[in-house]
């Protein structure tokens, strides 16, 4: 939303408050290039941000999965007009791992039977949408099927299709089919139906599986992600992409950790995943889908590889890792080898004959936590130095990371980096400004987020229902903090990143979602300003910090001077003033100041259930004066990027390698 400009020219505005301007000098020498991809995010499957989120199948509970955490059931499922629902382990499954399937009984007097699903609650039905669909059945039927998008209200369908049917007595038969609603449902309040006539049953009732409805999905990708909520993460211009989490990647034990090989090829084939944050996932979001993905939104990976520690504390002993190092390296390999080496080639058989780049390859996920200390001490002891040395062999281009920090008590082996991850308080974060300035091994700040109130309890209580803009502001201030030492920091990743608002365990993300909802918080509107202005060199800058806080650099490819500041906790809440001089910089240049402000209360948020966005944006172009430099006065609690790139270029995106 576009309101009017905060900005105060110097001299034009007395201040109630008397401030000392911050007058600032950058240096046109001096300093150090970045990556180029400061800012990204982390996904695992928690808050159903994978299955039911992100992921774009409507259908819950799809193909009765089985795990080490989980029995099949018929969540989500109900039966139509007295059909009778059990689960069954035929002798001849689906598949080897898709053992379960769903028997519907009915006798031939019944009529049209079936049964319905309402999806991950509800399911967004619009007209100009076609959803594709599929589904597994087994068992003598002569007749058809008709698959339906229905009202849970008034029963109204809003689309149907006739599929005929193929399905024999001895084998599994898969039939497919479009559906295209006539009108929008008014709500999400829809589900999604398949029925049949029992009088043509062969022998009362039918097996069926792997029950699969999608709407169009970002980039038109077949098993794919879901528009709206790709298009918001689209849009905060991320360059970093940390997967598989996260304790995802941990698993629960050492028995069902997140094992890469079995996300890949045909649904049918997926085992699915006994989720660590409490429901199963369905493999359908597989490491083919992860790097798919990335590739569509110029994303370089942080590859997380399991290392032998799951999350009630089993440990890998030292005889027994070496398999699953030559499980990473496998991983590697299927990811960036060549299409004719063993894993290039199943790549290439999945449909991307073309490696993708891997740089980035991070060993565990958090192991100063999970078993401590005995997990963290075999972490330092032996599994990251053999993992370092094996993945240093073979690729010695890729920077290894240490799933802990220097912070964390590590003298991590060169030259290996370290992961930081920081859920805090805002004033927590600030306090954190300068925490990397002399650090020297390489760092991702894995995952981080402002989650708890200044003054509060802590972990000792919940975290914020929603990020807050003090919260934001806080977070801003460490990222100014992190592209300060680009030349250590890989990136900066927020976590979680998406929520289900109809069931999370992790409030504080990014993004919140509905069936038919999203809704961008605080923080993805700062995140968004400080992604879209990339810095391939940060520059030398004098000053002291505090309330402002500040980084000044420029970017080659556009041939801009960038600054980026966030103003904190001023004194009585006073705006400052600027005085901004880069050397070289001619008396005249325009550049385009863009301001972020929040409301009156510090506490304010985007909240889901209203709509309302209370983050308030003002972009105004301004000159350097006639010593070239650039004047203007920032409010308390503020975000502000000025960025002097024509604005045909303004943002250039590292890892897809163009000016967008």
């Amino acid at each position: 939303m576009m309101l009017p400009n905060p900005v105060i020219l110097i001299g034009i505005f007395a201040y109630a408050v008397s401030v000392t301007a911050v007058d600032i000098t950058v240096s046109s020498t001096g300093g150090n290039t970045t990556n180029g991809h400061q800012y990204g995010f982390l996904h695992e499957d928690i808050n159903n941000s994978g299955d039911g989120g992100l992921y774009a199948e409507l259908i819950r509970n799809r193909a009765f999965q089985i795990s080490e955490g989980f029995p099949a059931t018929l969540d989500a499922w109900y039966p139509i007009n007295g059909a009778e629902l059990s689960l069954k382990n035929l002798s001849t499954p689906l598949s080897d791992v898709l053992t379960t399937s769903m028997n519907v009984a009915a006798s031939p007097e019944q009529g049209e039977v079936g049964f319905l699903n309402d999806g991950y609650w509800g399911m967004d039905v619009k007209a100009s949408k076609t959803y594709s669909g599929s589904f597994w059945v087994k068992g003598a039927y002569s007749g058809q099927f008709t698959a339906s998008l229905q009202s849970n209200v008034t029963g109204e369908m809003y689309g149907t299709a006739k599929i005929a049917s193929q399905s024999t007595a001895d084998q599994w038969t898969e039939h497919e089919f479009e559906l295209t609603p006539s009108k929008d449902a008014p709500s999400s309040n829809n589900s999604f139906a398949l029925t049949f006539d029992a009088s043509g049953i062969g022998e009362g009732s039918l097996d069926f599986n792997l029950i699969s409805l999608f709407p169009p999905t970002f980039k038109g990708r077949k098993n794919g992600m879901r528009t709206d909520i790709a298009e918001a993460l689209e849009q905060f211009h991320p360059t970093l992409f940390r997967i598989p989490g996260g304790n995802m990647l941990e698993g629960l034990t050492n028995r069902s950790w997140w094992d890469w090989k079995s996300t890949l090829g045909p649904l049918k084939n997926r085992p699915g995943f006994s989720g660590v944050w409490g429901y199963q996932q369905t493999n359908g979001l597989g490491l083919m889908e992860y790097l798919e993905f990335a590739e569509d939104l110029g994303m370089e990976i942080v590859l997380g590889v399991y290392d032998g520690l799951s999350l009630n504390g089993d440990i890998t002993s030292e005889s027994q890792l070496q398999y699953y190092i030559d499980d990473a390296l496998d991983e590697i390999e299927f990811i960036r080898g060549s299409a004719d080496s063993p894993w290039g080639s199943v790549r290439a058989a999945n449909g991307h004959p073309e490696p993708w780049k891997l740089q980035y390859v991070e060993i565990g996920n958090e192991d100063w936590l999970s078993g401590a200390p005995e997990g963290w001490d075999t972490f330092k002891e032996y599994r990251f130095p053999m993992f370092l040395d094996a993945l240093n062999e073979a690729y010695p281009d890729i920077q290894v990371i240490s799933s802990g920090s220097y912070y964390d008590g590590y003298d991590i082996p060169q030259p290996g980096g370290g992961d930081y991850h920081v859920y805090a308080e805002p004033d927590t974060l600030v306090a954190e400004f300068n925490k990397f300035d002399n650090i020297t091994t390489p760092h991702i700040i894995g995952e981080m987020a402002a989650v708890h109130p200044n003054g509060g309890t802590g972990w000792d209580g919940p975290q914020q229902p929603f990020p807050w803009w003090g919260g934001t502001v806080g977070e801003a201030v460490s990222l100014i903090g992190y592209e300060r030492n680009q030349d250590r920091i890989i990136g900066a990743a927020y976590a979680p990143i998406i929520r289900n608002m109809n069931r999370w365990q992790w409030a504080i993300t990014m993004i919140q979602f509905t069936a038919d909802t999203v809704t961008k918080s605080t923080s993805w509107y700062m995140w968004e300003l400080m992604a879209a202005h990339t810095m391939t060199e940060t520059l030398p800058a004098t000053s002291e910090f505090d309330p402002l806080y500040y980084v000044a650099g420029r970017n080659n490819q556009t041939g801009g001077h960038i600054f980026k500041a966030a103003v904190y906790n001023s004194t009585d809440g006073a705006d400052v003033p600027v005085k901004l001089k880069f050397e070289g910089i001619a008396p005249g240049t325009s550049g385009e100041l863009t301001i972020l402000t929040g409301p009156e209360d510090p506490y304010g948020n985007n909240d889901p259930y209203t709509g309302v966005n209370v983050v308030k944006t003002s972009k105004t172009t301004i000159r350097s004066d006639k010593n070239g430099s650039f004047q203007f006065s920032l409010p308390d609690l503020s975000v502000a990027v000025l960025d002097t790139s024509p604005a045909t270029s303004r943002r250039w995106n590292r890892a897809a390698g163009r000016k967008v």
